[in-house]
């Protein structure tokens, strides 16, 4: 059998995400996918190496032009990402040897063929910042935990200085797997479940009926996944949900839905009664949708493909709620997926207000008399965020409403009396988030 080199492996992932602009959730996933014949300890590596490489690319990038006469800027897209994923195993793997790094380096890069001749500057390179690396200071928290300087000083003109090191921090933290239960099943039976399958559980915040799960190798590979007992969604996409809180028999429209994780509790918090349409501008993500509508067994949903920009006269106050997860920026979630704060930028911030606030005011004609529009985004930016919501109560026909009924104590404020809550990474123990709740008048 050929042996696999997982650092080969790694390398030509973070190729794929940092060269060539993939997003790397959907690269790392295919990759372990293929691979899945490796142990358990193989592929945690790979996705370690990957991830921890992707996320930390900023910090490691400072400290490889701190030990190499060639920027990192001008180096050779294979180089300065084996000397990146080299890096991050010298910095932040106390599992693997420094020696090991660097020999592993120079095998990777006499194996490129094209650039063998680069092994003596790559081996050189790595073994200065192994004696060195007990020096190395960093100029700001954003270096340290590679968070690129506009977004650094986004978050600081809207936060201030002492909320802006709380967010920062929070990316050098590990993301935890949360799940909830399928609607018919408590909470008790999925935690037997899991247990019996060698998958430990731990409460997760806010939500009473969320769960974290860790020591898994894929999460495919658990039967409870495999039967739909649980979904994966953090905590703050969970709120969503729950801050729309839709009755039985309720008409719900989601107008932007993939993945569709919301739109399915949507249809479960009304006891597979009423109807739920989830809607998306892609055929490929409409397939998706129905094939996990049709996985979870609710009878009450249903996927179309529709773009929201587009007014559907058939759907004028025909609801109770419409759902607005609109697309956005993303910055309240680049600890699970770094590629974003490399791949945003402001001016596409801003062409993102534009396609926000269009979706906002045609949606805003499907809500019935006294129904409610949930409005959320998954970034940190004000713009996207409480300014939409100051637009959009002054060219409609709305009001904000409380949302403390709908809230564990610890996060109710002033805002959530006020119809919405900022859940800002560092802060609360989720992902950043933004939703708020507003009247049909």
């Amino acid at each position: 059998m050929t042996t696999v080199n997982t650092r080969e492996i790694v390398l030509n992932i973070l190729m794929e995400v940092l060269e060539n602009k993939q997003y790397s959730h959907l690269i790392i996933n295919s990759v372990l996918d293929k691979f899945m014949y490796l142990g358990k300890s193989e592929r945690g590596f790979i996705k370690m190496l990957s991830e921890g490489t992707i996320e930390s690319a900023i910090e490691l990038d400072y400290i490889i032009n701190l030990y190499s006469k060639t920027p990192v800027k001008k180096m050779k897209p294979e180089i300065r990402n084996i000397l990146r994923l080299s890096v991050y195993q010298i910095l932040h793997m106390n599992s693997v040897p420094d020696h090991s790094a660097c020999d592993e380096a120079v095998k990777l890069t006499i194996k490129t063929k094209k650039y063998r001749n680069l092994k003596g500057f790559v081996n050189g390179v790595l073994r200065s910042i192994c004696r060195n690396k007990d020096d190395i200071t960093y100029p700001s928290p954003e270096i340290k935990y590679s968070l690129p300087e506009w977004i650094a000083n986004q978050w600081k003109e809207q936060y201030g200085e002492a909320t802006y090191i709380k967010m920062v921090e929070s990316l050098g933290q590990e993301s935890p797997v949360i799940i909830r239960p399928r609607y018919d099943i408590s909470k008790d039976e999925l935690i037997k479940s899991l247990n019996d399958e060698g998958v430990s559980t731990r409460p997760a915040p806010y939500v009473d009926k969320a769960l974290e799960i860790y020591g898994f190798d894929s999460i495919n590979e658990i039967k409870a996944f495999q039967r739909g007992e649980f979904y994966i969604q953090d905590i703050s996409s969970m709120l969503v949900g729950l801050i729309a809180n839709p009755k039985e028999e309720d008409t719900c429209l989601d107008v932007c839905a993939a993945p569709g994780g919301k739109s399915l509790h949507l249809a479960e918090l009304m006891h597979n009664t009423g109807k739920v349409l989830a809607r998306d501008v892609s055929e490929n993500k409409v397939d998706l949708l129905t094939q996990n509508f049709i996985r979870s067994g609710l009878t009450n949903i249903e996927a179309e493909c529709f773009d929201a920009t587009v007014l559907d006269d058939s759907q004028i106050e025909a609801n109770d709620i419409v759902l607005c997860d609109l697309p956005c920026s993303g910055l309240g979630i680049i600890r699970r997926k770094s590629d974003i704060k490399y791949n945003m930028n402001l001016n596409m911030q801003d062409e993102l207000v534009e396609l926000q606030r269009k979706i906002l005011a045609v949606a805003s004609k499907y809500v019935k008399l006294n129904g409610s529009l949930i409005y959320s985004t998954c970034t940190t930016n004000k713009k996207e965020n409480i300014e939409n919501v100051r637009w959009f109560l002054e060219e409609f026909p709305f009001e904000p409403e409380s949302i403390d009924e709908f809230l564990p104590d610890e996060l109710k404020s002033d805002k959530t009396a006020a119809g919405y809550i900022e859940i800002l990474p560092g802060i609360f123990q989720c992902d950043g988030f933004f939703i708020a709740r507003l009247k049909r008048i």
